[in-house]
């Protein structure tokens, strides 16, 4: 009989068989689709970047002259954010990217859908007065990084673009686009910390019914079935729930993706069609899942290839060696010189994978420990039967919490980098409510003029403050930045505590004038201050570290010439968007912003996939600890068995199969959770430039996925109660 036929008939005849081999398509089913999901996030932030590539200022130059002049900028309407491109033709014939109906010439607009339907829905002075003109077209699909990316398509003559504006041949083409290298990082650790859970998964449900097949293959040895027939059976049992959990993966990635495509990124969702996974990666992804998953199942049998009489009589098998601890700090250690030494994404990846890989290794270890001391100083006879458990089958009590640790270290490396990153967006010098645009030079009185003539028309009391930035400089080469600016004024836009005492230089730092001159940018000559100039003290409200100050225009010395500024107008909750709308109206192709905007909206959306990241990793683990905790049970159905014919209680062996689960896991999440916490440490460090001094915030937060994976083990194991009630139910003699 051929391997196939016997693994039919051994799916047939046996309901626990058929039970493993589809919880194992299930499991090989989520693994697939979480792959085939994964490896398309690239090509899907690729498709959006080609779309969107006209929307840049820049990129590489074609041959021939300009015919375009191109600005670029963001703006924000509640909390949605708007690009906004300004251009002025400068010669006929421009080609026009897909989706976009025409080149606007001065005074007119071409706008996105979502921003048409905002415009028409909000009354014009808080938004639609901000594009000068009108509107002469709407932006296709092909044009938007995602269908709700608001957009504005400005058109200007030559002499009214900026004095900064680019100019190229043309806009940029689909294929200059680069993908986000942060969702490709983001997509990687995603792929490590979701795909190995997954395969824990599988591993339990494949599992399930592990002893059972092994004596039955040891049986097949022993009536003179040879090492490839037993091999070959067990590819054919594993096979068909492989096969099949890899169709249905495959079968239900487009639903993965249609769910996918809601979630925002960036400022947008997603077209259904980014989410689309070229040939190859899609014959990789259907192939190595199910061949890992039939790998496991072969190297599972060593025992029954080359001793089927020891696998039939059980023999405990050998101890586990305490080498297993090395890689711990092995791994930890090639991960961190890889982040120290700003190494590929793929070998910081591989870092990652390695420790993951090192917690598997050091897990069993560990739980052999434990069970040792169980049986050392066991005084019920629970703790002595999860003793000898832990102890005789470290590797199998270990399967259970392998799932939880894993979730743990994603929680804990989550825990490091989220805080971390709010703390750096805390702080900065201007209010939170303050709007500024930047301003170079010579156009910082006309556009102080213009955003207090808007402000005026507007009936807002508010009024524009000028802001020329310039640079003391030291004899030694200390450099502090500082504002041309009023104290009085100073303090209704930055943050700062109102202790103006006239005219002077105000400080958040003691300085001697003497030492110190005045440059118009890091480059100019300084000038020094006129002798008596005073110095007063400058308190800023709360301690973000920052060295500055401000100078007033009564005591500038003269030929500075600042080289860059600011216009900064205050606001309250009532006006914010009229205000805003009149700063825009002003500065033009300019960005208005406020302190930590963009930062806000890059944590928003790393906030998002985290949550989804970490919930997804808590429910795969929950699974597989409550199928491998069920596989225990009926693994040693004989023994629970006997020992309830022998008068044990199911309550005895309940309390034993929880310990089992909950103490190997106690000790193991607080392990995966430190060595989380130093994953989390050595991305925190890839993310932030070498200039910047920010430093990583560890909270008590850090202990939560420990307590909730000791939790989540613990309530997984409570299956344990109504395996064993099923085994009582039966009678032993089946066995």
């Amino acid at each position: 009989m051929i391997p196939v036929q016997l693994a039919v008939k051994v799916l047939r005849a046996d309901r626990r068989t058929r039970t493993a081999t589809v919880l194992t398509a299930v499991g090989v089913a989520v693994a697939t689709g979480l792959a085939l999901l994964l490896l398309s996030l690239p090509s899907a932030t690729q498709a959006r970047e080609e779309r969107a590539a006209w929307q840049e200022g820049y990129g590489r130059q074609s041959d021939g002259a300009p015919t375009l002049k191109i600005t670029t900028g963001t703006d924000f309407t509640g909390d949605r954010k708007i690009d906004r491109v300004d251009v002025a033709p400068l010669a006929d014939g421009i080609e026009l990217p897909p989706g976009v109906p025409k080149v606007p010439g001065p005074g007119e607009v071409v706008v996105s859908p979502a921003l048409f339907q905002t415009m028409q829905r909000l009354p014009a002075s808080q938004l639609a007065d901000r594009f000068p003109g009108r509107v002469v077209g709407v932006l296709g699909e092909d044009a938007l990084r995602s269908p709700d990316q608001m957009v504005a398509l400005v058109g200007h003559s030559p002499e009214t673009m900026p004095a900064h504006a680019n100019e190229r041949h043309g806009f940029v083409p689909p294929g200059d686009a680069e993908v986000d290298p942060f969702l490709s990082l983001l997509s990687g650790v995603g792929l490590v910390v979701l795909l190995v859970p997954s395969l824990v998964l599988v591993a339990s449900s494949a599992r399930l019914i592990a002893t059972r097949r092994e004596q039955r293959l040891a049986a097949l040895r022993l009536a003179g079935a040879t090492p490839g027939q037993v091999v070959a059976i067990t590819a054919a049992e594993t096979g068909v729930a492989a096969v099949t959990g890899t169709l249905l993966g495959w079968a239900i990635s487009p639903l993965l993706w249609s769910l996918a495509k809601l979630v925002p990124w960036n400022g947008g969702t997603w077209l259904a069609t980014d989410f689309r996974l070229g040939a190859g990666l899609t014959a990789l992804a259907l192939l190595t899942v199910p061949g890992l998953v039939l790998l496991a199942a072969v190297i599972g049998l060593r025992r029954v290839v080359r001793n089927p009489i020891g696998a039939v009589v059980e023999h405990t098998p050998k101890p586990l060696r305490w080498w297993r601890l090395l890689s711990l700090p092995a791994s930890a250690a090639f991960f961190l010189l890889e982040v120290q030494t700003n190494g590929s994404n793929r070998m910081i990846l591989l870092g990652l994978g390695l420790m993951i890989i090192a917690a598997m290794l050091a897990g069993p270890y560990v739980t052999a420990v434990i069970g040792k001391l169980f049986v050392s100083a066991w005084r019920k006879p629970s703790v002595l039967l999860a003793g000898r458990r832990l102890r005789n089958d470290p590797r199998g009590a270990y399967r259970a919490s392998a799932g939880v640790v894993l979730a743990v270290f994603t929680g804990s490396m989550a825990l490091v980098l989220m805080p971390s990153f709010d703390a750096m967006n805390e702080g900065g010098i201007m209010r939170d409510s303050t709007l500024s645009a930047a301003s170079y030079g010579e156009d910082l009185e006309a556009l102080t003029a213009r955003a207090n003539s808007n402000l005026e028309r507007y009936n807002l009391p508010q009024r524009a403050v000028a802001l020329p930035s310039v640079v003391l400089m030291s004899r030694n080469g200390d450099a502090i930045n500082a504002a041309v600016v009023s104290c009085t004024d100073a303090v209704r836009v930055y943050r700062v505590q109102d202790h103006c005492d006239g005219p002077g230089v105000y400080s958040t730092s003691s300085i001697d004038l003497g030492e110190f001159g005045v440059a118009g940018s890091h480059y100019d000559p300084a000038v020094p201050f006129a002798p008596g100039t005073p110095v007063k003290p400058l308190v800023a409200e709360g301690n973000n570290g920052q060295r500055w100050a401000l100078i007033d225009p009564s005591l500038m010395p003269a030929g500075v010439t600042p080289q860059y500024a600011y216009v900064a107008v205050d606001t309250t909750p009532a006006d914010y968007e009229v205000v805003r709308t009149a700063l825009v109206a002003a500065a033009g192709s300019e960005s208005v912003t406020t302190e930590g905007m963009f930062k806000d909206h890059a944590l928003d959306d790393l906030r998002r996939v985290t949550v989804i990241g970490v919930t997804i990793a808590a429910l795969l683990a929950g699974c597989s600890a409550a199928i491998t905790t069920a596989g225990s049970v009926m693994d040693r159905r004989r023994t629970f068995g006997a020992l309830m014919a022998a008068g044990t209680s199911t309550g005895v062996l309940s309390r034993a199969l929880r310990m089992e689960a909950a103490l190997p896991a106690l000790v193991a999440t607080i392990g995966s959770g430190a060595l989380g916490m130093v994953a989390g440490l050595g991305l925190f460090s890839t993310a932030i430039s070498d200039e910047s001094d920010a430093t990583p915030v560890l909270t008590p937060w850090l202990a939560a996925p420990v307590v909730l994976g000791i939790v989540a083990a613990v309530l997984a194991s409570s299956v344990c109660t109504p395996a064993l009630n099923r085994v009582r139910a039966e009678p032993l003699a089946d066995e």
